[in-house]
């Protein structure tokens, strides 16, 4: 029995000796052969092989081209893991260590691009209740991460997607706040609504939102009797938007006495 024991222990302790020496086999491994067996599990989907032989790497050789690169595609592993906040932290570090990198503008698309995902994510996982409690801060964030890089790098290879992606957060962001306004029209907060509705036509110009804005804003300045401006809002209705059926609704809601 006392042989029996002595020899499991004495095969535990080989295997991990193994182990231990499989594990620790990436500390002997030149520059070049780390960043390629990162980039190969980053590129296949480990992900987390990747994390591991990245954070490595840019650690015991930080100053390096390969170093750079490491930090870089650390971002994009923390990206599709899902860590956020380390992704875009690896970004931050990347455009402020490297400036003049020749990849620095990926940073920068790769920025607006994590804060689009966990933006987009959370408004999709949020239940229709109460919209005045949603949060659009990533978005507005994505939106002018994605400004930065077209202001910055307009000829990047990455600046036409992000100029789309643009158009398609100023539509999300000005829905946004018309569903706040329809929320405050519905509850009877008349001067919230028009003051939602008036900040979409001032700021989200030439969004699908603007006709349905000068509706809310003609409807609630109606109601609350202040007739020039309910006028004024349904005149600009009429003149750009002449078949919009909100015309009909603004001109049979009736004020109370």
């Amino acid at each position: 029995m006392r042989l029996f024991i002595l020899l499991f222990v004495l095969s535990l302790s080989t295997g991990c000796s193994y182990f231990s020496k499989k594990d620790n086999a990436e500390k002997n491994w030149t520059v070049d052969r780390l960043y390629s067996e990162a980039k190969g599990a980053m590129d296949t989907g480990y992900y987390s092989k990747a994390k591991k032989y990245f954070e490595f790497l840019e650690t015991r050789f930080p100053f390096g081209v390969y170093g750079q690169q490491a930090l870089l595609d650390l971002g994009y592993v923390y990206y599709k893991t899902q860590d956020y906040e380390s992704a875009v932290s690896s970004c931050d570090r990347f455009i402020r260590l490297y400036p003049q990198n020749r990849h620095v503008d990926y940073a920068y698309y790769l920025k607006g691009l994590i804060n689009f995902s966990r933006g987009k994510g959370f408004m999709e996982r949020l239940l229709p209740l109460d919209v005045s409690q949603r949060d659009t801060t990533y978005l507005q964030t994505s939106f002018h991460d994605f400004k930065d890089l077209v202001k910055r790098f307009p000829d990047s290879r990455y600046s036409n997607d992000a100029r789309q992606r643009m158009v398609y957060l100023r539509n999300t962001l000005s829905k946004h706040e018309i569903n706040i306004a329809h929320y405050y029209m519905r509850r009877g907060a008349y001067v919230a609504a028009a003051n939602r509705a008036r900040y979409v036509i001032e700021n989200y110009r030439r969004t699908p939102s603007v006709p349905e804005a000068l509706v809310i804003m003609a409807k609630a300045y109606k109601i609350l009797q202040m007739n020039k401006l309910s006028a004024d809002a349904l005149r600009v209705l009429k003149e750009n938007y002449p078949n919009h059926p909100g015309i009909q609704e603004v001109e049979r809601t009736r004020v109370s006495p």
